[in-house]
C-alpha cells in the first residue's frame, strides 16, 4: 500500500502543540471552531493527529515561497 503522506505533492502537515495553537488563535482573533476542518481519516494527516488537534500545513506558493494554513481535525 502507498503511504500518501510521503508523496512529493503532499504538503507538510504537522500537529501544533497547545502554545502554538493559542498563538495562532490570538494572532487571527478567532476560536478553534472557526478554523477550516480536515477529517481525521485524511490520508495526509500525521499518524498522531487526533480529533480536536490543529494542523499546520505548509504549501509551496508561487507568490510568497510558502503559504501556511491551519485546519481543525474533526471526526
Amino acid at each position: 500500500m502507498v503511504d500518501v503522506s510521503q508523496h512529493n505533492q503532499v504538503p507538510e502537515h504537522r500537529v501544533l502543540d497547545r502554545d502554538a495553537v493559542e498563538d495562532v488563535l490570538s494572532e487571527y482573533d478567532i476560536r478553534r471552531t472557526d478554523l477550516p476542518k480536515i477529517k481525521r481519516r485524511d490520508a495526509a494527516l500525521p499518524e498522531d493527529a487526533e480529533v480536536g488537534d490543529v494542523i499546520e500545513i505548509v504549501r509551496d506558493s508561487r507568490t510568497t515561497d510558502e503559504a501556511i494554513v491551519y485546519r481543525l481535525v474533526v471526526e
